[in-house]
């Protein structure tokens, strides 16, 4: 039964089925939602937005607090964490309304209707909620211990409410009577140690008892005149320390005896009065945080016994380039002026490019993490009492995208998915969203069986600390297992788990052809319907009967993506959107599994079985809208997950990149919250790959960029962002500015003035393009604060304006750390639960990531990734360092992430034309670094100019590849002569450039083979792929001719007894290979020409000859790899083909000869034919 909500005037309505009915619910009366504002434990509740004129989405109240200080030096603000006690709930009290159950407290009461629904809604489509029978993400019962029962193991004896109280520590860990005085009488004469936290209980006497529920309440706060105070923030006068220092909240509860609910303050002990010398137990104030205020991360500097003649050598070629140039234009070569103009334009570019390479290379730095300060900091047991449990770090939405699932195989990227489920970070605080750009009912199944195979594989890496936590890649490894593991276990379950995910990986191999099956049968049974009703209506039952040929879900139900007959609005560019949530958030609190179940693969009694939440988003895409490829996926996915999760800091990965390493995020986050990282934009990670031949013919490493470039970067405004593998501040992303930057003035950039951007100062023409980080504290932000949020620049959606603010408050650094001018938080503010997902919140999601939501925004122009580029990834970071942000490059010990490569030829060369092409683009547009603002470093412009200058190098780089192979056939040399000082200069080039690369090789920690392999594949791509892309910038600039690119193929693993490098062996033709080839056969049959003119000369030029065939070496050398890949497999080319390749270069090298002889040659050279 349907009906209608008459309150609604929204026309897009959402239908809801549930025990056979319908409920509509109208978009402009979203269900209320238990959002962080709505908690009462969140800092964040109660407080409104530019003076409460915005409201929340979800109901109506405030989320954002306005709040005024009379004097910013004088009064100091903080955050409380206020626990759960009976008069302060999580779950607000609704009238009328019974509490939940205090065994389900924490659980979303729609956590098994959206498990289990597909929301789908597009352009001029309604959007709908529909119910499937789903068998993934189902989480195991667990048997959870009564609230009312001792927590003693082993023990059933119930808590006694009155007398001795069920709470005996601070830790809220409950016992009864007889094991407390168990554990009292096990102690060590001091009291006992407490079976939760394992720390010493207080003293046992009958005064404490009678005197510990007056010692909770809270003290009064001493006031102060004009300061308001919210619901969760306080401000107070600051009377022990200097108002420009920072505010320690935790010394001041210790001095004033404050103490705010149970257990979140330090007390001292009796008789002790700070600052008045009385201390009847002769104890000192405790010092707080001293571990936890060290610094998280550390910048090492190279050594100078490598740098400083490193920058010395620099200067020393800069020079010897200068006397060289400086030597050729003055000795022109008066017997082939033609061929010396072509070699001296040739070498000043060279020269200038070396210059835009070399120049951001003088300052590299390493850096290092201190992930046990992180943990002392956020999630140390002394935060127990502030947190209660729960983590203090900040929310990560992690993005993982894919788009073909034939070139995408399924299976690498529901391995990526599992490697992301079961990384070292707080559960709750992680929910990982997989964008499915092609709708493919593929890829969807195959998330749903990672979602079900990721219940057994995340407790087994957790409880065994297994890494990698790739299934695929730590099943393959070839390295013992065994090693390091101390539980007797681990060899029985992980045999069980291994069989598992070998079949696993056959449903998810299977998952085509049954699809294909399932299909077929569902649209016969279509078929036969029709019929059917056809005849019952009196038709002919030879007439043709059009039925679509749909595909078909596991419930019966037709898929609302991409169907195999590509009908119309189900294609893979005319789908409606979907978002499905594989997993639910989970709960706050860590469920551990019981082990008492002999089904259960493996034991996981002490092992956290909580799943973090995984939702599938494929976004609407209609013939009549542009869809901007990847960044329009990402930038989808950045709304829906402000709605749904909201974390301050996204970390994006390509399908085929899975996290390698387990501490990861940790170790980004560092940076993000160390001091100063208020100023973070993004951390940047190397990639690595994994597949790739050991001799990395065609440098698919690409060490000598992540390494050598990217490290340097690190030293000036930070390294280009490179498309994935990347944390992002969400507020960066949103396109705001930072709290703090610095114009460089002058040339060079040598004068600097820094200046803070929470207060208005430029004038109003550079403000209206300023968008400042809204400040929920300050009313004087509230006009920045409006003109930042306007629907204009983000869209219509209140549940998206709303999120901003939110997600601003949690990458905020804590209030020690907090930079000048920017605003801080709490230590435990963010130790809250996440708030439940209800139907409103997916149906705004679904609003979100229509095709139409961008129209007349400014997403994709300033507001998240970058469009107009085919590398939106480099766009993208080079706004936001214009805009003053910096970034970070994080080198970890083992590394981060890995990936795939393409090690085939042609994939190789058409990826290199990708991303040179999108280098073109950005040259001709306004993102060329000539027109960057004063707040990007000299250096930094240099570099980003760079990027878009190099694939211009092709150009010049061809002309001189063919330079000796025509001064060979001509008999000319690009000097008059080879004297002395060309050779010297020539010799002093060569051994500068080898000098640089030694010292390269020693502070960056790469290989001379990468690096030699790095100098061979310059070359190569220089001369096939960049001229291409040179092309094809020209054609989309001049004539608006745009190239589409095919995606590249991810290779998935061999299967037991192939070759895993058979791909390096295939021969696949392409355009881009013509340049190379006729380089390659110009210098071979040059090289005999030069030789056999010059023995049969009367009067042999050997130095000409020796200067010719030495250049053509040098190109050949570095076209060998080239070479070799279009040979194919050792072996498989018969020795004929080169007995007629030196027979063919002997005859051409003969008949140049006979054509243009040397002059003065002898009769008998004379040759006639018959």
């Amino acid at each position: 039964m349907a009906y209608e909500d008459p309150q609604s005037s929204s026309p897009v309505t959402i239908t809801v089925s549930s025990s056979g009915g319908f409920r509509n619910i109208g978009l402009s009366s979203p269900t209320r939602r238990h959002s962080v504002s709505n908690n009462p434990n969140s800092p964040l509740s109660g407080i409104e937005l530019s003076g409460g004129n915005r409201r929340s989405s979800g109901g109506g109240n405030g989320r954002f607090l306005s709040m005024s200080k009379e004097s910013a030096d004088e009064f100091v603000g903080y955050t409380v964490h206020i626990p759960s006690t009976p008069d302060n709930r999580m779950f607000p009290e609704h009238s009328g309304t019974e509490s939940p159950p205090e065994d389900d407290e924490n659980r979303n009461p729609n956590e098994n209707y959206l498990r289990d629904t597909v929301y789908t809604g597009g352009f001029n489509s309604e959007t709908k909620a529909h119910h499937v029978m789903s068998k993934w993400g189902e989480e195991p019962e667990i048997a959870v211990k009564s609230k009312k029962l001792c927590g003693m193991d082993g023990c059933d004896e119930k808590l006694v409410d009155g007398g001795l109280r069920s709470y005996q520590c601070e830790c809220g860990f409950k016992i009864c009577k007889d094991c407390y005085l168990d554990c009292i009488g096990n102690g060590n004469g001091d009291g006992g140690f407490c079976p939760g936290c394992k720390e010493p209980y207080k003293d046992d006497n009958s005064d404490y008892e009678r005197d510990e529920e007056a010692k909770d309440q809270p003290n009064s706060l001493p006031r102060s005149r004009g300061v308001k105070y919210g619901k969760n923030f306080s401000l107070v006068q600051s009377f022990k320390a200097h108002p420009n220092q920072d505010f320690d909240h935790t010394r001041w509860l210790f001095e004033t005896n404050g103490t705010y609910g149970f257990g979140n303050a330090v007390w001292p002990r009796e008789g002790y009065e700070f600052g008045r010398g009385i201390d009847e137990h002769e104890n000192h104030p405790p010092k707080f945080n001293q571990s936890r205020n060290r610094p998280l991360t550390r910048k090492v500097g190279i050594s100078a016994a490598i740098i400083s003649p490193y920058r010395l050598i620099i200067v020393m070629r800069l020079a010897a380039l200068v006397c060289f140039l400086m030597w050729r234009i003055s000795h022109p070569n008066h017997d082939a002026m033609w061929l010396w103009v072509m070699s001296v334009v040739c070498e000043v570019w060279f020269a200038l490019s070396w210059i835009l390479d070399q120049l951001p290379k003088i300052c590299p730095v390493n850096r290092v993490t201190d992930l046990s300060v992180l943990k002392d900091r956020y999630d140390s047991s002394d935060l127990n009492n502030l947190t209660k449990g729960l983590s203090d770090l900040p929310g990560i939405d992690i993005f993982v995208s894919t788009a073909d699932h034939e070139k995408e195989p399924p299976l690498v990227t529901a391995n990526t998915i599992l490697s992301i489920l079961a990384v070292d970070y707080p559960v709750e605080k992680l929910a990982c969203y997989l964008s499915d750009d092609g709708g493919s009912l593929v890829t969807f199944e195959a998330i749903a069986e990672a979602a079900s195979f990721a219940s057994i594989w995340v407790p087994f890496c957790r409880k065994h600390k297994i890494e990698p936590r790739n299934p695929e890649a730590y099943f393959s490894q070839k390295r013992d297992p065994l090693k390091n593991k101390v539980r007797v276990d681990f060899v029985r379950e992980r045999r069980r788990v291994k069989r598992e995910y070998d079949e696993f990986k056959v449903r998810i191999n299977a998952l085509p052809e049954s699809i294909r099956r399932r299909s077929d049968a569902c649209n016969a049974h279509a078929e036969m319907k029709a019929k059917k009703e056809q005849m019952n209506k009196g038709g002919n039952s030879s007439d043709l009967i059009e039925v679509s040929k749909a595909t078909y879900m596991s419930d019966g139900k037709q898929w609302h993506g991409t169907w195999t007959s590509a009908e119309k609005g189900h294609s893979r560019g005319d789908h409606e959107g979907i978002i499905q949530m594989m997993l639910v958030p989970p709960k706050a609190e860590a469920v551990y599994g019981t082990g008492n179940d002999a089904e259960d693969l493996i034991d996981s009694t002490d092992v956290d079985t909580r799943l973090p939440m995984l939702v599938y988003v494929s976004r609407e895409k209609r013939p009549t809208f542009e869809h901007n490829k990847k960044a329009g996926a990402m930038n989808a996915l950045v709304r829906a997950s402000a709605i749904m999760s909201n974390g301050a800091f996204i970390l994006n990965l390509d399908c085929d990149h899975y996290v390698y390493n387990s501490m990861a995020l940790r170790e980004g986050m560092c940076f993000m919250l160390d001091r100063g990282g208020d100023k973070i934009c993004y951390v940047q990670f190397p990639q690595r790959f994994e597949g790739i031949d050991p001799n990395d013919r065609y440098a698919n490493h690409n060490t000598v960029f992540f390494d050598v470039n990217m490290r340097a970067l690190d030293g000036l405004q930070g390294p280009m962002y490179v498309g994935t593998g990347c944390i992002f501040r969400r507020i960066a992303l949103y396109g705001f500015s930072p709290p703090r930057a610095t114009n460089h003035i002058g040339w060079f950039g040598r004068r600097k003035i820094k200046f803070c951007l929470r207060k208005k100062k430029e004038p109003k023409s550079e403000a209206e393009d300023e968008m400042i980080i809204p400040i929920m504290e300050d009313e004087d932000a509230g006009d920045e604060v409006s003109r930042s949020l306007i629907p204009e620049r983000f869209g219509d959606s209140t549940y998206l304006m709303d999120s901003i603010g939110v997600a601003e408050f949690g990458g905020r650094l804590l209030h020690n750390f907090r930079g000048k001018g920017s605003q801080g938080r709490s230590a435990g503010s963010l130790a809250v639960q996440r708030e439940p997902v209800d139907p409103a919140a997916i149906k705004e999601a679904i609003r979100v990531i229509t095709c139409f939501y961008e129209d007349k925004t400014e997403w994709g122009k300033r507001v998240g990734w970058i469009y107009g580029s085919i590398t939106e990834d480099v766009v993208t970071g080079y706004r936001m360092h214009n805009r003053g942000w910096r970034s970070v490059y994080c080198v970890t010990k083992r590394d981060a992430f890995r990936g795939t490569a393409p090690i085939n030829l042609t994939d190789r060369l058409i990826q290199v034309l990708r991303w040179a092409t999108g280098s073109v683009e950005i040259f001709f547009s306004r993102n060329n670094a000539l027109f960057a603002s004063p707040r990007m470093k000299f250096l930094q412009r240099i570099a980003y100019f760079n990027v878009g200058m190099y694939p211009f190098t092709s150009l010049f780089l061809i002309v001189y590849c063919v330079l000796p192979a025509i001064s060979l056939f001509t008999g000319k040399f690009i000097v008059q002569s080879l004297n002395v000082t060309f050779l010297t200069l020539l010799l002093a080039i060569t051994l500068t450039l080898c000098m640089l690369a030694i010292l390269e090789i020693r502070w960056s920690g790469i290989t001379l083979h990468d690096w030699w392999r790095n100098e061979q594949f310059w070359l190569i791509g220089g001369t096939s792929a960049h001229p291409a892309a040179v092309i094809h910038g020209l054609l989309k600039v001049i004539a608006g001719v745009d190239i589409s690119f095919t995606l590249t193929s991810k290779p998935a693993a061999p299967d037991e007894g192939e070759d895993e490098f058979a791909e390096l062996h295939e021969f696949r033709f392409t355009v881009l290979m013509i340049p190379p080839v006729t380089i390659i056969l110009l210098n071979i049959v040059a090289i005999a020409v030069g030789v056999f003119r010059t023995m049969y000369s009367p009067f042999p030029e050997w130095s000409k000859l020796l200067g010719g065939v030495f250049f053509s070496f040098w190109v050949l050398s570095h076209l060998y790899p080239f070479a070799k890949g279009l040979m194919g497999r050792k072996g498989k080319i018969p020795t004929i083909v080169y007995l007629w390749s030196m027979l063919i270069s002997i005859v051409v090298s003969l008949l140049c000869v006979y054509i243009n002889p040397p002059s003065g040659t002898q009769s008998y050279m004379n040759l006639k034919f018959p």
